[in-house]
């Protein structure tokens, strides 16, 4: 598996759809010490998932947890994703995506605003005004 860029665009993002699939993704994140991210099918539905427990070394900063935390209560209040989300402090799991396609946009933004940059999550879920 080739090493995923940090962070990680929406086409490459990897499908986690299965458990060796999910399993698979998982391991290439251990071993690059990255931020785990992957989207997966469950249904007719998609779930983004990350985790910050692959990339001990990686500290998530105040100012990108407050924004993922403020774009999650967004996407559940607009009914985009379940309540039963969850946004962190080091694993984000955003259930019940309706498009493969708007999951990847998600999860690179996630992954992104992990990185410290909030641009792509501001564009794929703006804040209200």
């Amino acid at each position: 598996m080739e090493p995923l860029p940090t962070p990680c665009p929406a086409d490459r993002i990897p499908d986690a759809t299965g458990l060796e699939a999910f399993e698979a993704a998982c391991k290439e994140a251990k071993e690059q010490r990255a931020v785990f991210i992957a989207v997966e099918q469950q249904g007719p539905l998609w779930t983004v998932k990350a985790d910050a427990l692959t990339a001990p070394q990686h500290t998530i900063t105040p100012t990108a947890e407050d924004a993922v935390r403020e774009a999650v209560a967004l996407l559940i209040r607009s009914r985009e994703i379940r309540p039963d989300s969850a946004a962190g402090p080091v694993d984000f799991v955003l259930h019940d995506v309706d498009s493969e396609g708007r999951a990847r946009e998600l999860a690179a933004a996630l992954h992104a605003a992990l990185y410290g940059d909030l641009e792509p999550l501001t564009r794929a879920v703006p804040p209200t005004t």
